[in-house]
């Protein structure tokens, strides 16, 4: 059976680099490895079953536990798509999972959600770039949007940004293999300066790179918050 992986991410947490992606594992399945030095990889086995993907892995323990955001779905195609948090005491057993946010009325994100790049911790909580797709007569459109999540338990959305962070406008955004997409993929956060470098799939051609700062993207997503009913419903209890 032919395999692929797609979509890989990478967080440090402790000693320890894992890289997560995507891949074909009777459908859509997340795959695991980790490593210390680069030279030698270490398959961790899969977390959950298919379909499942856009996993997410936050940079530290919570409560002692790994924790981690994925977007299951019912096919891999289907377009249903809403956030989950799982936590781990062994990166190998994954339980206690809680609905964390789902799709929206604002067009950009009214498909479907999902992760993006690891969370970055702050004052005011872990803050989320994620993406929203939208359906048109002319497929699928890819855009950034921002959350708040609680930090001891990130299951609660404390804030979520109604209006999109970067939507497909230039055209290495709009034009390429799989057109109309921003992705986001990975961050870098300077906490001296609190500078933010966002990397991100443009077109799924392109790796964009855009450049914030923690407080303003914060006060932006603040100001213009709106947790629905259906952010946190599980997770509240």
């Amino acid at each position: 059976m032919p395999v692929y992986a797609y979509d890989p991410r990478l967080v440090k947490v402790e000693d320890t680099y894992y890289i997560i992606w995507c891949q074909d594992f009777y459908g859509a399945a997340i795959g695991m490895a980790k490593t210390t030095d680069f030279k030698t990889f270490t398959r961790i086995e899969n977390p959950f079953l298919p379909f499942n993907r856009n996993a997410v892995l936050f940079p530290r323990k919570i409560g002692g536990k790994y924790m981690m955001l994925s977007r299951p779905s019912d096919s891999g195609h289907t377009p249903f798509g809403d956030i989950f948090l799982s936590e781990s005491p062994d990166m190998v057993y994954w339980g206690r999972h809680r609905h964390v946010m789902g799709k929206a009325s604002q067009w950009w994100e009214s498909l479907k959600i999902g992760g993006g790049a690891a969370p970055i911790e702050t004052t005011e909580g872990w803050l989320l770039f994620y993406h929203g797709v939208s359906g048109t007569c002319n497929g699928y459109v890819y855009s950034i949007g921002g959350a708040i999540l609680d930090i001891d338990n990130p299951s609660i959305v404390k804030y979520r940004c109604s209006n999109f962070l970067l939507t497909p406008e230039e055209w290495y955004e709009e034009r390429g293999f799989v057109p109309n997409v921003t992705f986001p993929c990975a961050t870098i956060h300077d906490s001296e300066s609190g500078r933010i470098a966002i990397y991100y799939g443009a077109a799924d051609t392109y790796v964009g790179l855009a450049f914030t700062t923690a407080q303003e993207i914060i006060s932006y997503i603040k100001e213009n918050s709106e947790v629905t009913e259906n952010d946190t419903e599980i997770g509240r209890r």
